[in-house]
């Protein structure tokens, strides 16, 4: 199959990040338990995190086709090997900080690199479509591991134990390193400008297009409101249903497959039904979820609880909601990019990233304040808003295409 060894170093690449990425809920949950924090301080790792990597990609993404996207790739990957050390030998607070922000600048290289290339390795929108929910779909299937690698690791009676996921975690970002290193990439990106200032300026010329505004704001409402359920879930498991530690975290990765599943079929089914009714209809599901189900699960009585098997069946119905949001961010990706020349695919990455992780932070952020000022019961109530807000934008967004506003 042509490409294919590309297609597998971005596939392996992405999933390395996946677990590094997501398990920020797991590291806040430890935090409030090991490093003596609150909700709100524990929060600010999911800065940490996503700042570097709206900064970077700001910075960068314009003109990292001049940089080249193995090496970026390359980079980051030795970056975040050298931070899980680093966090196994500091356990602090302080050392989970700087883990996420070694993590947040070297996927900020690694998400423009592979997005850029997806438009380098396919022909065609629906291939486009195919291949960019495939790898989001293994991306989850990474974020779904996270909640069982970090309990497996975990001992109650040994605080600090989880901590050896960590040489695991360098091992694997190792093995991906070396694979990407043997990779051969036959084709070339292309430069988007003459020279670095005007590869810079290509991401501002962007931003004067009315689809491409509509489009950052309806990235910008998603990763809100998936940050802020997928980062909080494990602390709402623990909180709410009383769940002991281990299982509150192994119960977030019910979330993560169901997003998986979900852009993986999202994947297939555009292909037959246009993306702009796909997207409304899981919207939809997705607030009456939030509005008739999740009560249900804050007032079940789950009794004692000692593994996962033990949860009774209405505790799995609320992260279902992952299934339904799931084909939102490919989707709307896809539609943009696939609609721009090769050559601009790096700076609307750029602008992809930099808003998603202002969404993931400010989701995270608002979320935290929430569970501690509203309770944990209540917070998830106002992922409605931005839900809404997405829903509108769904048929503007649809209305600028139609009139080839590119």
């Amino acid at each position: 199959m042509k490409n294919l060894s590309v297609k597998i170093s971005l596939y392996l690449n992405y999933f390395v990040f996946a677990i590094l990425l997501n398990s920020v809920g797991i590291v806040i949950l430890k935090s409030q338990n090991n490093y003596g924090v609150d909700e709100v301080q524990a929060s600010i790792l999911e800065a940490f995190k996503d700042l570097p990597i709206a900064i970077v990609s700001f910075f960068l993404a314009s003109f990292l086709p001049r940089i080249g996207y193995k090496k970026a790739m390359l980079i980051g990957l030795a970056l975040v090997s050298v931070a899980c050390v680093s966090m196994y030998y500091g356990n602090s607070f302080t050392s989970a900080k700087i883990l996420f922000a070694t993590v947040g600048v070297s996927f900020a290289l690694i998400k423009v690199s592979v997005y850029s290339m997806i438009g380098m390795v396919t022909q065609g929108e629906k291939e486009h479509n195919s291949l960019m929910s495939s790898i989001e779909g293994v991306f989850m299937i990474g974020i779904a591991l996270a909640y069982f690698l970090f309990p497996a690791f975990n001992i109650e009676e040994k605080p600090d134990s989880w901590l050896n996921v960590y040489w695991l975690l360098a091992g694997i970002s190792l093995l991906s390193f070396l694979f990407l290193l043997f990779t051969k990439f036959e084709k070339e990106p292309e430069i988007p400008g003459a020279n670095l200032a005007q590869d810079f300026a290509e991401m501002f010329r962007l931003l004067a297009r009315l689809l491409i505004n509509v489009f950052v704001v309806s990235a910008f409402l998603f990763v809100m409101i998936e940050q802020g359920i997928m980062t909080w879930l494990p602390s709402f498991n623990d909180k709410v249903l009383q769940l002991p530690e281990n299982v509150s975290i192994m119960m977030a990765s019910v979330l993560a497959i169901c997003l998986a599943i979900g852009r993986i079929l999202a994947g297939i089914i555009t292909q037959k039904i246009n993306w702009l009714w796909v997207l409304s209809g899981c919207t939809i599901i997705a607030m009456l979820l939030v509005i008739f189900i999740l009560p249900k699960t804050i007032n079940a009585n789950v009794g004692e609880i000692a593994a996962i098997t033990d949860i009774p069946l209405i505790g799995f119905a609320f992260p279902i909601v992952g299934l339904f949001i799931a084909p939102i961010y490919p989707l709307l990706n896809s539609v943009v990019l696939s609609a721009l020349p090769e050559k601009l695919h790096s700076p609307m990455t750029g602008l992809i990233v930099v808003f998603s992780a202002l969404g993931g932070t400010f989701g995270s952020r608002i979320i935290g304040w929430l569970f501690k000022n509203q309770g944990p019961e209540n917070a998830f109530y106002y992922t409605l808003i931005p839900m809404g807000l997405l829903l509108i934008s769904y048929f503007i967004l649809r209305k600028v295409t139609s009139k080839n506003a590119l």
